[in-house]
């Protein structure tokens, strides 16, 4: 057993040189990758900053603008409501105006109407009324001449007629 110990220790002595290899080869390749990033941060960094500036000043020169417009845009929003207000307000006093004109106008058609109506029952009583009576008066007084055309047309002798009419008095 002894003389497998010297090929254990050979063996491990080999493993630790074999990781301290590559740890030191890892430890170079971070190196290099982190000069590599720090050389394009670098440049990023170049490309960017005049970029940023411009941005910057063309977010300054445009604030007091902005400021000014959103300003004016409340100012535009608190008139127009204003205005809304006043056109409602208008337009509903023209509409209560309106309403009471038709009212207005539906009572005088409605006395116009009443008038007419009046006037219409008075000139059926006035004209109307005596004209159904003169003619019925002048149905009546046809009627009593065809009466006594057809009587003398038709005449029996008097003692019949005098039968005829206490029959028709009778009657």
């Amino acid at each position: 057993m002894e003389s497998w110990l010297p090929f254990f220790v050979i063996v491990a002595a080999l493993a630790i040189v074999f990781q301290a290899a590559m740890l030191v080869v890892m430890f170079l390749q971070i190196r290099r990758t982190t000069a590599r990033m720090e050389q394009t941060l670098t440049d990023l960094h170049g490309k960017l900053s005049p970029i940023l500036d411009r941005v910057q000043r063309v977010v300054d020169e445009t604030s007091p603008r902005i400021t000014s417009i959103v300003s004016d845009a409340a100012e535009l929003t608190r008139l127009a409501r204003s205005q809304a207000q006043r056109v409602d307000r208008v337009f509903t006093e023209t509409m209560e105006r309106l309403r009471m004109q038709l009212i207005h106008a539906d009572q005088i058609l409605t006395g116009a109407m009443e008038a007419v109506e009046e006037a219409g029952s008075k000139f059926r009583e006035t004209i109307w009324g005596p004209m159904v009576k003169a003619s019925a008066l002048i149905r009546g007084i046809q009627t009593g001449l065809e009466f006594f055309k057809t009587v003398r047309r038709n005449s029996p002798p008097a003692e019949s007629q005098a039968e005829q009419q206490d029959e028709s008095l009778f009657i």
